[in-house]
């Protein structure tokens, strides 16, 4: 396998168990990206089909490698480029998660996307802040259910 044109890597702490931080990640509902809107064509597992539509774009992606309550790899097809997105949960305490976004552009035309990949170094930690929070207050308030109520926010 050849080398990746492009990779990106950042990681943050959330103050929720590993186990809630992936129920809550992987239910596609709590989602909350304006303006974009997500759709699976079925359960979070490996094989299903996400859909991703933006005004004026729509992107087909697919989730691979799954390892529950851990690990997952959404890949999107480019045009002979793959850009992948691995999510990792870490338990690091009794309630405390660190969740690490790895982005890696790899293929044949790779470095043509180059350019819009880089723009995501400055999105993407702001974004996961955003998960984070979202997943610590869902977590607030479902203490103690047991249950993941879809909270976005």
């Amino acid at each position: 396998m050849s080398e990746p044109a492009w990779e990106f890597q950042y990681s943050i702490e959330c103050n929720a168990t590993r186990q809630f931080a992936w129920r809550f990640w992987t239910d596609i509902a709590n989602w909350n990206d304006p303006p974009a809107k997500f759709d699976l064509d079925g359960p979070f597992q490996t094989g299903a089909r996400l859909t991703t539509t933006l005004p004026g774009e729509t992107l087909y992606s697919v989730i691979r490698d799954l390892q529950p309550e851990r690990e997952a790899t959404i890949e999107m097809q480019l045009a002979d480029a793959i850009l992948s997105f691995h999510w990792k949960f870490e338990k690091l305490t009794a309630d405390r998660t660190q969740i690490t976004q790895r982005l890696v552009l790899s293929g044949a035309n790779a470095k043509s996307f180059v350019a819009q990949a880089t723009a995501m170094e400055a999105s993407v930690p702001d974004g996961m802040k955003k998960v984070a929070a979202a997943i610590e207050r869902a977590q607030r308030l479902v203490k103690g259910t047991g249950r993941v109520s879809r909270f976005t926010g």
